[in-house]
């Protein structure tokens, strides 16, 4: 397990130490000494000294405390002494960020405020310099070399929090007391941030001094939204990207990841007002603290594991914060996936698990706790191992069952066998899953009656592909496939048996418990609505599958009626007289009209300029929630007689969607890099013209050719290595056109002579594939 999933342990010392002037340590006051911080590098990769040469010292658990010396000198690099107490154990702080079964959410209406207790703010220390100022001492630091201006400015500004305040606040005297307005002046941060990292080391130094000593001032008591502001300012230095201010930056996250809540709702309406860049970097910051904790290069740079256990956990915490932050947005600051840290694939992520299984969001740290860090691969592990556990466990109680009653035991036992006939698909595996619901959680294995042939992948992804193409055709009448937007949604039509919808789910179910990709079109909102809520509530009657929508989930799906009803939300003229609507809705069913009230008495209340938003949020709340309740919910119940399973708590809707269908993302250098062949070597004429061919494709026409060969133009989530693509030779006429065995993912290709004509011949074939050497 991840030395982050320990008990957290009292923290070890920090210490550090940096340079201060004459001048300044006479005005300071008794502090508790650090051992001296040794000489740094100049610039950003600066690495201080370790060991006996001033290490950022690590090893004692017993802090002492000694006078400071008062003695004046003229070497500006005298160190001063510091040592951090020891702070109270992370298990008995507040819980910041909030593990995915909590109830508990940080607030994201930012019309409303969170009440934290209001503190006087004390007087901000007066500042003269500007960031003109400021500017112009760095510039003229390029002819004269004398950086004297710019050391007594890193000085002062990062020697307490109300200095930080003094320069960095817009208006000293304002209180800023909002979530939408931090008062900083984020230019002037950004400056003297972006000039920092070409300082020399004693003033990089200085800086490191003043945190400490500023963290050292603040870690107890309440905060005043000037300690947000510095705390905010502090989480943007980049001096923390190097593992020699490890000790400092963890002491930082520490500090900020036990502010109370009402604290963090202020931080993350900040943060989300930084620049992308500025973003960006700070989850890379956290993420890359993370994984060098988890895996040091070199590991005695860091404090032994058992003395600084609360470090990963601290950085989670304030990662959840940005999370939180770049979730407000629309659209987000930058991808959920910048926020996946590859490293975790590394780690024991089962015993990740099970920790979280077993305690929750006790004591017990686990990265499932935050699950927006663990990527896509990383969740499909632990979903296939917790399946295979399941099938194991089902498979090992039915063998027990029939030892128990001296039966003799039959290997079809382990397996969900479907018998299925060809020409009655639907009907058959409706009834065989419906007798067979109690194996559904078995390994999978089809049998086409009348058919000779082992299924051994092959049978059960034909099964898939043959019986999905048949429930999503418009004939079906199922589903209603929308053009604008290429997808697929339920059709609202009332009928007195939703059984086939409750079939469509259970396939989905199958597909992601035995890693099968589906060529499924659905819009993102019924990933959302197939999570709401992840696990099946024990009450009935409790509603599932119903989920906030808003015009932006219509627009996914129906794009003109959603502009349309963006066109009336920006209507400048009178809605009541021009529009002559009310909160009524017609839909027509097998050639009928029918009329459905929005609202109690909604036929008789007219659309006006105020009630407007109303209007279509009730609207596009029935066309997504309410006319489709039944369908959905049993679409809803049966992937979850299925997938049953905690570890869907882990997913986004967008990651169950590529569970299920796989990832557009296309690279087909990874593909030719674990291509299979077989009559064929790579390095054969007609192999070198077919990926000089494919590569210089457009998009689309590689993904006819991946539908073409796999049924589905999508990547499972382990990329195109996991597709097992082969490539055989077709000993026949090369006036062939190329024939595909999806089951297998194989494509047969004839030994064309020339680069042209295999082109030719390619196009022809994945561009009408449909009923056509499709197998």
């Amino acid at each position: 397990m991840s030395e982050a999933g320990r008990d957290p342990s009292p923290a070890a010392p920090l210490a550090v130490a940096a340079a201060a002037p004459e001048e300044k340590k006479a005005k300071e006051p008794e502090r508790e000494k650090l051992p001296p911080l040794g000489s740094a590098g100049a610039g950003a990769t600066a690495d201080l000294d370790k060991g006996a040469k001033g290490q950022i010292s690590t090893s004692s658990s017993v802090p002492s405390t000694v006078s400071q010396k008062k003695e004046a000198t003229e070497n500006r690099s005298s160190p001063t002494h510091l040592v951090f107490p020891s702070i109270k154990n992370v298990r008995d702080l507040p819980p910041t960020c909030l593990d995915v079964r909590q109830k508990q959410r940080i607030s994201t209406d930012a019309s409303s405020e969170v009440k934290a207790p209001v503190l006087t703010e004390p007087g901000l220390p007066v500042q003269p310099k500007t960031m003109k100022d400021f500017q112009e001492d760095v510039e003229k630091v390029k002819s004269s070399g004398d950086w004297k201006a710019v050391h007594d400015f890193y000085l002062t500004t990062f020697d307490s929090f109300p200095e930080l305040n003094a320069v960095f606040k817009k208006d000293t005297t304002a209180s800023f007391n909002t979530i939408e307005d931090s008062g900083i002046n984020a230019k002037f941060v950004n400056a003297v941030y972006d000039a920092l990292l070409n300082t020399p080391q004693d003033i990089q130094k200085t800086v490191l001094k003043g945190i400490i000593n500023s963290l050292l001032r603040e870690w107890k008591g309440p905060r005043t939204k000037d300690d947000l502001r510095a705390y905010f300012i502090l989480l943007q230095n980049p001096q923390f990207n190097n593992t020699s201010t490890y000790v400092i930056y963890a002491h930082l996250l520490r500090q900020i990841s036990t502010l109370v809540e009402a604290d963090h709702h202020f931080l993350v309406h900040w943060l989300k007002k930084l620049s992308l860049k500025r973003f960006k970097q700070l989850v890379e910051r956290l993420l890359q603290f993370i994984s060098l904790r988890l895996f040091p290069a070199k590991p005695e740079e860091f404090p032994p594991i058992a003395k600084c256990s609360w470090w990963i956990p601290s950085a989670s915490k304030v990662l959840a914060l940005l999370n939180t932050a770049n979730n407000l947005v629309h659209p987000p600051l930058i991808p959920y996936t910048d926020f996946y840290n590859s490293t975790l694939d590394h780690i024991d992520l089962m015993e990740e698990y099970h920790t979280w299984q077993s305690f929750g969001s006790s004591h017990r740290f686990s990265f499932c706790q935050y699950p927006f860090v663990i990527s896509i691969a990383a969740k499909k592990i632990i979903i296939q191992r917790d399946s295979e556990q399941q099938m194991i466990s089902i498979a090992r109680q039915s063998l027990v069952d029939k030892v128990s009653r001296r039966q003799r035991p039959d290997m079809n036992m382990l397996f969900l066998n479907m018998k299925v006939r060809r020409t009655h698909l639907v009907s058959d595996s409706l009834d065989e899953l419906t007798r067979k619901r109690a194996d559904l959680k078995k390994k999978l294995k089809v049998t086409f009656v009348g058919e000779a042939g082992l299924d051994m992948g092959g049978l059960t992804k034909e099964w898939f592909l043959l019986l999905i193409r048949q429930i999503f055709h418009p004939d079906y009448g199922m589903f209603t496939y929308h053009k604008d937007s290429q997808c697929h949604w339920f059709s609202s039509f009332k009928c007195d048996n939703y059984s086939e919808f409750r079939l469509v789910g259970i396939l989905m179910g199958l597909a992601v418990y035995n890693s099968i990709t589906l060529d499924i079109r659905f819009p993102p909102c019924c990933y959302k609505k197939l999570l709401s809520p992840p696990i099946v509530p024990s009450d009935q009657n409790t509603p599932v599958g119903i989920c906030s929508v808003t015009l932006d989930d219509l627009c996914q799906i129906m794009p003109e009626l959603a502009h349309g009803l963006s066109e009336l939300l920006s209507y400048e003229g009178n809605v009541e007289e021009d529009f002559y609507s009310t909160f009524q809705v017609f839909q027509e069913e097998f050639g009928i009209i029918k009329s459905y009230n929005l609202k109690p008495g909604g036929d008789k209340i007219p659309v006006t300029n105020q009630n407007r938003k109303e209007y279509v949020q009730l609207y596009t709340d029935f066309l997504l929630n309410k006319s489709i309740y039944k369908q959905f919910a049993a679409f809803y119940y049966g992937f979850h007689s299925v997938c049953a399973s905690n570890a869907l708590m882990l997913l986004r809707p967008e990651e169950v969607e590529i569970l299920v269908c796989g990832s557009p993302e296309l690279d087909m250098h990874a593909l030719q890099r674990s291509t299979q062949y077989d009559g064929y070597a790579k390095t054969d004429l007609t192999i070198r013209y077919f990926w000089d061919v494919v590569l210089g494709f457009p998009l689309d026409l590689q993904k006819k050719l991946l539908h073409f060969t796999t049924g589905s133009d999508r990547v499972p989530v382990g990329g195109m290595a996991d597709l097992n693509f082969k490539i055989s030779k077709n000993e026949t006429s090369t006036n062939w056109l190329p024939v595909a065995h999806t089951c297998f993912n194989q494509l047969c290709l004839p030994p064309y002579k020339s680069k042209k004509d295999l082109k030719q011949k390619l196009i022809i074939g994945i561009s009408n594939s449909e009923g056509f050497g499709l197998e």
